[in-house]
């Protein structure tokens, strides 16, 4: 284990811990809060909780490999399109009336498009983030 892997192990399962926290504080405090009463900050606590999720799973990927050569950028790329689909699909569907207020359970499939995807980008990027550091080292 060089120098670098040895700081970088620690700050990684931190950055793991932290995000894992402020994800499920801002989904599960701050969006029911705020939800549906003021869209703007629904949509940044939103945008936030995401990134913060997204980050959770770039620190598991980092923390989960050990690779031997580059991997591919495949899930990243499945993971960006699932992404943007599931945000299409919710947007059509509130744009032909189908509102969450109305039929929230409309609403599973593409929220669980959105945090697969982001999961699966996260990941990705986390592993080929180590992959180059290990090539680097």
């Amino acid at each position: 284990m060089s120098d670098s892997d040895a700081t970088s192990r620690p700050l990684l399962f931190v950055l793991l811990a932290s995000a894992a926290l402020v994800t499920l504080v801002v989904h599960l405090s701050v969006l029911p809060q705020q939800y549906p009463d003021d869209v703007f900050t629904t949509a940044l606590a939103l945008v936030f909780g995401w990134l913060t999720y997204t980050l959770a799973f770039y620190a598991v990927g980092r923390i989960g490999s050990q690779p031997t050569e580059l991997p591919s950028m495949r899930f990243a790329d499945v993971g960006i399109a699932l992404f943007l689909v599931s945000v299409l699909l919710a947007a059509a569907l509130d744009g032909f009336g189908f509102t969450p207020d109305a039929i929230l359970e409309a609403y599973i499939l593409p929220a669980l498009g959105v945090y697969v995807g982001l999961a699966l980008f996260g990941w990705s990027i986390g592993r080929r983030t180590e992959a180059i550091n290990e090539i680097v080292r």
